[in-house]
């Protein structure tokens, strides 16, 4: 390391013809240098004192910091890369995903994000018993993969105006199984049909909390009910359709 960074220890990079009125001369630097390099005691430190200067990461240090910082970016992008995200995020059990408050989307459903949205579509994956107990009013109910791809990807919802956004929220009871998982079903799928990486929907978030949070806007739900998933009256219809779930 002394060959790579050290200069001769009598050279000086600066000539004495140029050096200021009270400016210390190369003798004085050199001492308070092996002053402080005794101080410090490592090789590595001993050569960047002498230098005046500590060494350069090494180029793969440099490409991993830069692969991070565009990851931690890319996190903070919609699917496409191309804007942020334009609803407020809450943090939620996957990292990999973007939550969204109850509160949030009771402001998509009342028009707060129109100049924005073009359509904001509610998938709720739970089961159909569930949501024919309450659900939220402009939802719609996709609890199996066939029915997303079904719904989503054979005609892709395209906003017609490019200005605006096609959002998706996926929610089920809590939101901690079934729609997140569908959630990245979706990405997936809809990754697979493009080239990398323009999806239909680049935009879609999880209802942190699902249906039992949002139950809090009791206007927005229809009927204003709330029928949870393991209710002692529909328990051959919650056998049948984790069946078909697996």
């Amino acid at each position: 390391c002394r060959q790579f960074f050290c200069l001769p220890l009598g050279s000086s990079s600066v000539p004495r013809s140029v050096l200021k009125q009270g400016q210390s001369s190369d003798r004085d630097t050199l001492v308070k240098a092996k002053q402080q390099r005794r101080v410090a005691g490592s090789c590595d430190q001993e050569v960047s004192v002498e230098l005046g200067m500590w060494p350069e990461p090494s180029r793969s240090g440099q490409l991993e910091k830069i692969k991070n910082l565009l990851a931690d970016n890319d996190r903070e992008l919609i699917g496409d890369f191309s804007k942020p995200h334009l609803l407020p995020t809450v943090e939620g059990k996957d990292p990999g995903l973007k939550y969204i408050s109850p509160g949030m989307l009771a402001a998509v459903l009342t028009g707060h994000f129109s100049s924005f949205v073009e359509s904001s579509i509610v998938v709720d994956c739970r089961y159909p018993y569930e949501y024919e107990g309450g659900h939220v009013k402009s939802a719609v109910n996709l609890p199996l993969q066939r029915d997303v791809e079904e719904f989503l990807l054979v005609q892709p919802n395209v906003p017609l105006d490019a200005r605006k956004r096609v959002i998706i929220i996926f929610h089920c009871e809590f939101s901690v199984q079934r729609g997140p998982k569908m959630c990245k079903f979706l990405r997936k799928r809809d990754r697979s049909c493009h080239e990398y990486p323009q999806p239909h929907y680049p935009e879609i978030y999880v209802l942190k909390g699902g249906y039992r949070e949002f139950f809090q806007f009791p206007s927005h739900c229809k009927p204003r009910n709330y029928r949870p998933m393991e209710h002692p009256a529909f328990k051959e219809e919650l056998r049948k359709f984790r069946g078909q779930s697996r």
